[in-house]
């Protein structure tokens, strides 16, 4: 019993990341229709952000990160996406590489080789409750995730703009035609993209303790899968999504035998491909993609 609740708190915590990030990559395909591979680079800023306050106060380190990620996800709409925001699906796909590969050249011409960074050491201890043994992280991802997806539920549902935002991703030009200010409500999705890309900068620096200028690569390419999975365009979709890749990769990871292990995300992946062949829309596609469709 144990063992299972051992791993199911292993796939929760995973999941709650990979949620992170696929909230942050479909809040911008909510409301612009464009896959934000740059998303990978917004971590890789945070993580470099916490390399350059290492030592100081956690508390600076953390508020430090949220602002500058938050503070490039707005400057990077505003100056890569906003001129080209009427431009083919193709183009903008084009961008999002291309700003994702500067991003991440530049940070090899300024940092180089990896850096070892060491923030909110208290989370690397373990924690003990009622005999499950389980580490301080853990608790720290789960109730990120929580209190984040609560905070965002809340603003969706209960502010004037949180509307505004819904009504865009489902219609955009509908959403124009009734006074939705286009600006204020692209601007506020990457804002808070960039918020939730800086959170997930925090805790992966503290799981990995290393940063290169790859640091962003895989998360966004895992969140990428779990947006296609849950659903395009649909934000609860992009939830059940993460939950589900790191949920199942726990699993897989306590029920493979050890020589299959390696081999995991293979497992993975081909579950994902299964899922996508059985039902092609995703688990909870958006009412705009089931128009289209």
């Amino acid at each position: 019993m144990q063992r299972v609740v051992q791993v199911a708190l292993d796939g929760v915590s995973l999941g709650g990341l990979y949620a992170l990030v696929t909230l942050g990559i479909a809040l911008v395909f909510g409301v612009m229709r464009l896959i934000n591979f740059a998303h990978g680079q917004l971590i890789m800023a945070g993580a470099y952000t916490a390399f350059l306050l290492n030592g100081r106060p956690d508390a600076l380190v953390v508020v430090a990160t949220l602002l500058v990620v938050t503070g490039l996800a707005l400057l990077i709409e505003r100056v890569a996406y906003r001129p080209i925001r009427t431009a083919s699906p193709t183009t903008l796909l084009v961008t999002s590489f291309a700003l994702s590969y500067l991003l991440q050249n530049v940070a090899v011409l300024i940092f180089g080789l990896p850096k070892s960074v060491t923030i909110l050491p208290a989370l690397e201890q373990p924690v003990t409750i009622g005999g499950i043994r389980t580490s301080g992280l853990d608790l720290a991802v789960i109730g990120s995730t929580v209190i984040l997806l609560i905070g965002l539920s809340a603003f969706l549902n209960n502010t004037r703009l949180g509307v505004q935002m819904r009504a865009a991703a489902e219609d955009f030009q509908m959403a124009r035609l009734v006074g939705v200010h286009a600006n204020r409500v692209i601007a506020s999705a990457f804002g808070i993209s960039g918020a939730f890309a800086a959170v997930v900068a925090i805790l992966l620096v503290v799981q990995v303790g290393v940063v290169t200028p790859t640091f962003g690569v895989q998360p966004v390419l895992i969140g990428f899968v779990a947006t296609v999975v849950g659903g395009m365009g649909s934000l609860y979709g992009a939830v059940i999504g993460g939950f589900s890749l790191g949920i199942v990769s726990a699993v897989l990871q306590g029920i493979l035998p050890y020589t299959v292990v390696p081999f995991r995300d293979a497992v993975l992946f081909g579950l994902v491909i299964l899922t996508l062949l059985i039902r092609p829309q995703g688990l909870l596609p958006s009412a705009a993609l089931k128009e289209r469709v």
